[in-house]
């Protein structure tokens, strides 16, 4: 534990995972808002709407590397706790499906930047459609993907689920835990 403290700072860091509609985004802003402090939000949104073609394997290490630099940017104006709008396994899950594969870069950094809580993201919210969402039938396949990834990792996180307050009260109760 001393050692995750040295390498995090005075910053908790909280990493909201999960598999596409299931809540990440709101609840990143809703938890930052309630403990008043910064978030960050998803770059691969906004950088694959942009880039205007189909993705392949070089967007995604491209996305994880600015992800992870947001993050630490961001870092520095957070109150104690920084809320992350996605983490690098998210990366991983998302490049092993579409390519077969992972960037060693991000393998790496998924080790070398942990975070003090994960919260994953349960698939009890109902589908709700985005051009950029990709695999509606495949969200329990995916959730069991992040859960055993979670694991196996020796993670620390907590499943959250309900719909509205009740899912942003069951992540401020663990957060809560470890603040």
């Amino acid at each position: 534990m001393e050692e995750r403290f040295i390498k995090t700072g005075i910053i908790k860091r909280i990493a909201i995972t999960g598999p596409e509609s299931t809540g990440k985004s709101r609840l990143a802003k809703e938890l930052a808002q309630h403990y008043s402090t910064a978030f960050v939000p998803e770059f691969a949104r906004d950088y694959v709407a942009y880039i205007n073609r189909p993705y392949n394997s070089e967007d995604i290490l491209h996305i994880a590397q600015k992800q992870l630099e947001s993050e630490n940017q961001i870092s520095e104006i957070a109150n104690k706790l920084l809320i992350c709008d996605t983490d690098l396994l998210v990366t991983k899950v998302w490049c092993e499906h579409a390519f077969n594969f992972c960037h060693e870069w991000i393998l790496k950094n998924i080790q070398l930047h942990q975070y003090d809580l994960y919260l994953l993201c349960n698939i009890d919210l109902n589908w709700e459609f985005d051009p950029l969402r990709e695999h509606p039938h495949l969200r329990e396949h995916f959730f069991n993907i992040y859960k055993s990834e979670l694991i196996q990792n020796h993670f620390p996180f907590a499943v959250i689920s309900g719909n509205g307050e009740i899912r942003l009260q069951n992540a401020i109760h663990e957060i809560d835990k470890i603040i």
